[in-house]
């Protein structure tokens, strides 16, 4: 695909031709500024969260989305695909929702929810197992790896200080890293075989850090 989706305050998505540096497509349906976009592994969905506090799926050929939902209560900027289950989407709500929310966006039903307690800043899901980890701000700022569907907590890691704005997982999809406000970057073993079913700070899980 030679196209590049980009969201941004104006409340636009625009669909960009890098051989033309042309705007091919300009999507409307948020109110308030695009925080979170992300495709469906198979390139035909593409999920986006807003300020306005909902989040929107869009197909490749239409210029309105094809299920708008509302349910959370603050801004979605946490947004992850499951490899495992096709239509399958998870969302993350800002510091008044901190819902980590289930999709069957096939049918455009709810599946569940779960209360994290702080606000959701990422998602990703393991490329090996029904797992995700989800990384969050105010209050806790905290790192959780969780089993789906049961939301069983596989691990709670702690050592940044403050919001865990950004998240990347590892080729081998093993380990993940991390950035904050606090300045540092930290690298996780997370999804591997062993692991530890209580919480852990930055010295058990932690094997590099860099301020």
């Amino acid at each position: 695909d030679l196209c590049i989706y980009s969201g941004s305050r104006d409340r636009f998505i625009l669909q960009n031709d890098t051989r033309s540096n042309k705007q091919e497509r300009k999507l409307a349906g948020h109110r308030q500024e695009v925080c979170g976009l992300k495709w469906s592994p198979d390139r035909q969905l593409l999920a986006s969260g807003g300020n306005d506090n909902r989040l929107l799926v869009w197909n490749q050929s239409c210029s309105n989305p094809i299920q708008v939902y509302t349910d959370h209560t603050a801004a979605v900027k946490a947004i992850a695909w499951s490899p495992h289950q096709q239509g399958l989407l998870a969302s993350g709500g800002g510091t008044a929702d901190r819902h980590i929310r289930f999709w069957n966006t096939l049918t455009a039903q709810n599946l569940q929810s779960i209360d994290t307690g702080s606000q959701v800043c990422n998602l990703a899901w393991s490329k090996h197992s029904n797992e995700l980890v989800s990384t969050h701000g105010y209050s806790q700022h905290q790192i959780v790896v969780w089993k789906y569907p049961s939301m069983l907590q596989l691990a709670r890691l702690t050592g940044h200080t403050f919001r865990v704005l950004y998240l990347a997982v590892s080729p081998d999809g093993e380990s993940i890293v991390t950035g904050a406000g606090d300045e540092t970057l930290r690298f996780w073993n997370v999804f591997t075989k062993c692991r530890a079913n209580k919480e852990s700070d930055s010295v058990l899980n932690l094997f590099n850090k860099m301020r």
